[in-house]
């Protein structure tokens, strides 16, 4: 909220356009895409996906609940991210091309979630431009010393879920749509509920709708341009669909706030996720 302030932008907006840059999902998608892992790679982004907003969104809500009522636009343009990469998805794998339209994508989904977060309550007019230039110095600097390591982490987790696969026999496919998502992306419940209870509700829910916009359409149009993706059957049968749905049901539920029941429900849809992930898995083992 600080940082809004210093920007002179309003808090949701700001949440919305940095939470989902989550620079070490990315960094593991495309080292598992690279060493051949390409269930576990769209795991990433779906599983992650999924994972943000039934599994995150679900607990926060159990936890602190997030009353607020959003602007109609974000949730139509969160609700409408994932599309593009499920109609590209339907010949079975990401492309080059694919990869270049998602990106492209992205910066219109999110141009759509921010404009329409500006609705909500700005905050003061920054202090001064020193201000923004010492923000800025805090943010960047941290940034780019930061990208030599997430590679390198990237490449060792990829290198951990083949040795998972070749050890424990747990298919890559499932292990990149539930273990690893939630393993990654396990620190964005404090992201939602230490703004909730802090009386900024609408910070919390921008983080978890910014996060879904960048991974179903920056994060997947990333690693297909870095490499194409070919996407499996249970990539295609489960995984997808269920990333999509879960973003609908999200979208749907949060119009009017997510209340404690809401969080329920979406928990209990998460584990519902995980029952049918695990069956198909096994089915097909």
């Amino acid at each position: 909220m600080r940082a809004a302030t210093r920007l002179g932008v309003a808090p949701f907006v700001l949440a919305a356009l940095l939470s989902g840059l989550e620079l070490e999902n990315l960094a593991a998608g495309i080292a598992a895409n690279a060493r051949g892992l390409t269930g576990a790679a769209a795991g990433t982004f779906l599983g992650g996906t999924t994972f943000l907003a039934l599994g995150v969104a679900g607990l926060a809500a159990l936890l602190s609940p997030l009353d607020t009522q959003l602007p109609r636009g974000t949730l139509l343009w969160t609700a409408a991210a994932p599309l593009p990469l499920l109609l590209l998805s339907l010949d079975g794998e990401l492309s080059r091309l694919d990869g270049a339209i998602l990106v492209a994508w992205f910066g219109v989904a999110l141009f759509g979630l921010v404009r329409a977060g500006r609705e909500l309550i700005e905050p003061d007019a920054p202090d001064d431009g020193q201000s923004r230039g010492s923000l800025a110095r805090r943010v960047v600097l941290p940034l780019v010393g930061g990208l030599a390591l997430l590679v390198a982490g990237g490449d060792a987790l990829a290198r951990g879920i083949r040795q998972v696969v070749s050890h424990v026999g747990i298919p890559q496919t499932l292990l990149g749509n539930t273990v690893v998502a939630a393993a990654v992306e396990g620190e964005e419940i404090a992201r939602v509920v230490i703004p909730a209870r802090r009386g900024r509700p609408e910070v919390g829910l921008a983080n978890v709708l910014g996060t879904i916009v960048h991974f179903v359409a920056l994060n997947a149009g990333v690693i297909a341009l870095v490499r194409p993706l070919p996407l499996g059957h249970e990539t295609l049968a489960v995984h997808l669909p269920a990333a999509v749905a879960a973003t609908l049901v999200l979208c749907a539920l949060a119009s009017r706030g997510l209340g404690r029941l809401q969080g329920g429900v979406l928990v209990v849809l998460y584990l519902a996720y995980l029952a049918l992930a695990i069956s198909v898995a096994t089915v097909n083992a």
